[in-house]
């Protein structure tokens, strides 16, 4: 077991504290986040191989649709006004998918926050899993803390002015990359990147890199922490979101206070002590620069790297883990009265723990029902409501649609044999990447026949085949015989409502559209 003593003790300090606390536009002090091992690191990784991974690749998977569809796994079609998903396609007119991912988004990131805090600032959220890249990227090349610390205070030699200017060129390359797996999210990927090689790519794909590129480099190499410091929004709403059954990255001073860096001889001086060793272990690896110490703040991003800090050095203290834990608020308030017999006493850590030395029974534990309360069930019933809505909706959406527009002049003419005629336009749009035959044909007009310059057929059906994924349009020319109107029939209305009908030959979709058949 080790001594506190022989605990190394960094001279991190917060750059946010509260004892310290800077105006609101001081100059930024540059973080050098210490290299740490544990639980929480291994799953930042994992999150970082993951994310990284469907960002960067996911244009290059391949998906095939048959010969008239592009074979993309993923693809915006800006140009054919497509999104493709898989097996998944869908249209502008049902954009509302989209609008419901993203409710699905928020309601989402309402219901993680209010159950476990900041999780995808800390973990999923795109600045916090780049920065994470850029920060392995100097730490490979620059060294871990104390070298970053040293190289800055050193001069400018040689071996500096390589070092800088690798690291520096890695993250331009990494910035390229991003924008580079951006643009082959709109192209097929494949074809896109020999154009671009060639320098025949649009121009729009050259700026769209380029703009890409200086903001990943900006945000990720040069701002960090400040870009969720004072850009983001979400810290300011996070507060809304939870309440004292949140989980949250929470010191537990009823346990570590008081602090001392010489706990031994404290204690041998009859002196009340806590566990924590005041060590500034858990600064040193913030990747925000905070002190988790000073209690919650906007600017943690519950990343939870100090708990990895905080457990390796009670490991080497043979004391329990979890002086830096996830917690409650309401967790933490019992323990907080506990250690301080309800309020009217300093903290005394003894209070919490056995004769032995083991925590007690009476500390409160986190108890994982408090998960499942009114807040969170009405957040999970609203998104499971939309993803199902969605689902339905997506399982049972008609791949057949048609539009008709009636002649607005002349509205109605009358033929040489004293029939009516009226004229429509009809279109037909075939939103599966086949092509289709369809029977068009009419229903409740008596007596009606349909005739078609384009198809050279007349008849009460008509057979017209739509191309993948296109529009067809074409005219038609409905006409009535003569005894179905007339002054023998000066009863009739004016206008005669009836439909027009779509079959599918081969699969069965069928599409109904009212018309209006106008006489004199």
């Amino acid at each position: 077991m080790a001594n506190v003593t022989d605990i190394p003790h960094d001279d991190a300090q917060p750059v946010n504290a509260k004892r310290n606390r800077q105006p609101l536009y001081a100059a930024r002090k540059k973080v050098y986040p210490k290299r740490v091992t544990g639980r929480f690191r291994r799953f930042k990784w994992l999150v970082m191989l993951i994310t990284l991974g469907i960002y960067y690749l996911l244009p290059w998977v391949r998906w095939d649709r048959g010969p008239y569809a592009p074979d993309q796994a993923v693809l915006v079609d800006m140009a054919h006004r497509r999104f493709y998903f898989f097996f998944i396609e869908i249209w502008p007119q049902e954009f509302f998918f989209i609008a419901g991912l993203l409710v699905m988004a928020g309601i989402g990131l309402f219901l993680i926050t209010s159950t476990i805090g900041r999780a995808w600032c800390g973990y999923t959220c795109p600045q916090t899993v780049w920065v994470d890249l850029f920060i392995a990227v100097e730490r490979l090349i620059e060294g871990d803390r104390n070298a970053r610390i040293k190289l800055d205070k050193s001069p400018w030699t040689a071996e500096k002015i390589i070092k800088r200017t690798t690291v520096h060129a890695c993250w331009l390359l990494i910035g390229v990359m991003t924008g580079g797996a951006w643009i082959f999210y709109f192209a097929d990927a494949p074809t896109l990147l020999v154009d671009f090689a060639k320098g025949q790519a649009p121009m729009v794909a050259y700026t769209t890199v380029a703009i890409l590129t200086a903001t990943t480099y900006v945000f990720g190499g040069l701002m960090r922490e400040q870009v969720c410091t004072y850009m983001c929004p979400w810290p300011r709403i996070q507060g809304a979101m939870l309440d004292e059954n949140s989980l949250t990255v929470t010191y537990n001073a009823w346990r570590g206070e008081p602090r001392s860096a010489h706990a031994k001889k404290a204690a041998a001086a009859g002196q009340v002590v806590g566990d924590c060793v005041d060590c500034n272990a858990c600064v040193a690896v913030c990747p925000m620069g905070i002190d988790i110490r000073d209690g919650q703040q906007l600017e943690c991003i519950t990343c939870a790297l100090c708990i990895d800090a905080c457990d390796n050095v009670m490991d080497k203290l043979g004391k329990e883990r979890g002086l830096i834990s996830y917690a409650t608020l309401s967790e933490y308030n019992d323990n907080m009265a506990l250690a301080t017999a309800n309020g009217t006493q300093p903290i005394d850590p003894r209070r919490v723990r056995n004769p032995d030395g083991t925590l007690s029974d009476k500390v409160a534990r986190f108890d994982w029902r408090h998960v499942f309360r009114l807040r969170t069930l009405i957040y999970a019933t609203i998104f499971a409501a939309v993803g199902l809505g969605m689902l339905y909706v997506l399982v049972t959406r008609d791949r057949l649609d048609v539009n008709v527009l009636h002649d607005r002049n002349p509205q109605y003419v009358v033929l040489s044999d004293g029939s009516i005629r009226n004229g429509y336009t009809v279109k037909l749009l075939n939103m599966i990447p086949q092509p289709r035959e369809f029977v068009l044909s009419i229903e409740g007009l008596e007596g009606a026949t349909m005739t078609s310059p384009e198809l050279e057929e007349s008849g009460t059906e008509l057979r017209l085949t739509v191309q993948p994924d296109r529009l067809r349009q074409i005219h038609i020319f409905v006409s009535q015989e003569p005894q179905d109107h007339g002054h023998r029939h000066g009863s009739r209305s004016r206008e005669e409502l009836f439909h027009f009908v779509v079959q599918d030959v081969e699969g069965g979709e069928r599409a109904v559209y009212r018309a209006k058949f106008i006489r004199p």
